[in-house]
């Protein structure tokens, strides 16, 4: 009996040394999870064991460290949570983010796997599909508003706006430039004349430069404030108009100075943003933390071009490996499907990869301990032989 306990140890022994040395050779693959040997004693009814059997394989979803690649299409996860790529016959769930976009704007993995993700920015939802990142160029778009914080100076003398000349700096308080964007991306020079008409009241008026001079806004705003210095109770942004005669469409757009003061201090422009711009080319994408993919422009503007999609299991240790990571199983359980950084899921990290989590040493120790055991099977075996010759020779 003894020949069929040593000979399932051997076996046993042999796959044992079969899961290390795989963990050994993927000890530098990113994304790789170690893995270790499962075993259960035999027993048939009887005190005396039949030997060993292999239980499973155990995966060790443990994360792996993040090393810095500086590459933006290298991906990782700081969590929990997978990446899903479709494969075209199954979807196969990975740790290793290392990715290629293809001429036709789809992200690869190594296998050809695309990954999947939703349309649009993170929070939108709607039907997880393969990610396609398109290479058009961002549109230009005019300008829909102005936005100017600023403190206006409440010791100036008031002026009269009927006496108002853009050549006479005595007729305004001050004068401060800006540019806007016309439907065709063309760039509009604007300049905005303030001037005090009395206690707590500002006049705004606005101009265009053209070829012939300055065009001026039919359109003039009125600022009031309060007696603390601050806009009165009911402003409303103003709406400026612009007829233009390049091909564009005419100008229309808010001038929103919310948050702006009347104070005893000098004039200060504290900030001063507008929303158009020219249009621009694809020089690149980024992913951020959510998973969304940011597409970057020529024009220095960024737009989301989509959002990756997250996966995650109530049982990582019941899915198959495959190729470059995972299929579900019925142990799994179904897929739990969402976006970086909300729930079960991780964020995402980008140029980073994680590196495989195989602790080198450790497994060379334990190599040699089941190379012990795989020859401590072996010489019972060698015994047993020897007991056997030993009996048959008595005849």
């Amino acid at each position: 009996m003894g020949f069929s306990q040593a000979l399932s140890g051997l076996n046993a022994a042999s796959k044992n040394l079969d899961v290390m040395g795989n963990n050994i050779a993927n000890s530098q693959t990113i994304g790789y999870k170690s893995a270790s040997m499962q075993f259960a004693d035999v027993y048939a009814g009887a005190k005396v064991g039949l030997g060993v059997s292999v239980a499973g394989v155990q995966q060790n979803f443990k994360d792996g460290n993040l090393e810095a690649t500086g590459r933006n299409l290298d991906l990782a996860i700081s969590g929990g949570g997978f990446l899903r790529f479709d494969m075209g016959e199954q979807i196969v769930y990975a740790r290793n983010g290392q990715l290629t976009m293809t001429p036709d704007g789809y992200l690869e993995n190594a296998q050809g796997g695309r990954l999947t993700g939703y349309p649009g920015a993170a929070g939108n939802g709607g039907q997880l599909q393969q990610l396609n990142i398109s290479a058009a160029g961002l549109p230009a778009k005019a300008t829909g508003e102005i936005k100017a914080t600023l403190n206006l100076d409440a010791t100036l003398p008031s002026l009269d706006p009927a006496a108002f000349d853009p050549l006479k700096s005595s007729t305004y308080s001050y004068a401060n430039g800006a540019t806007v964007f016309d439907s065709q991306g063309t760039p509009q020079t604007l300049t905005l004349y303030f001037i005090k008409t009395d206690n707590n009241a500002w006049d705004i008026k606005i101009s265009r430069a053209t070829e012939a001079g300055q065009e001026f806004s039919g359109d003039e705003l009125q600022l009031s404030f309060d007696s603390n210095g601050l806009l009165a109770e009911g402003y409303e942004p103003g709406t400026i108009n612009f007829a233009l005669t390049n091909g564009a469409n005419d100008m229309s757009f808010k001038l929103n100075v919310t948050g702006s003061t009347q104070f005893a201090n000098e004039f200060e422009l504290g900030s001063l943003n507008q929303d158009g711009y020219t249009s621009g080319s694809l020089v690149g994408i980024s992913v951020d933390k959510k998973g969304q993919v940011i597409g970057n422009y020529s024009n220095e503007r960024t737009q989301v071009l989509g959002t990756i999609g997250m996966a995650n299991f109530r049982n990582p240790e019941g899915l198959t490996p495959v190729g470059g990571g995972w299929v579900e199983t019925s142990d799994s359980g179904q897929a739990l499907i969402g976006e970086a950084g909300t729930g079960l899921f991780g964020d995402i990290e980008a140029g980073v990869v994680e590196t495989s989590n195989v602790d080198l040493t450790k497994e060379l120790v334990a190599l040699i301990i089941a190379q012990r055991n795989f020859q401590a099977n072996a010489q019972t075996i060698k015994l047993q032989d020897e007991v056997l010759q030993q009996a048959v020779s008595l005849r």
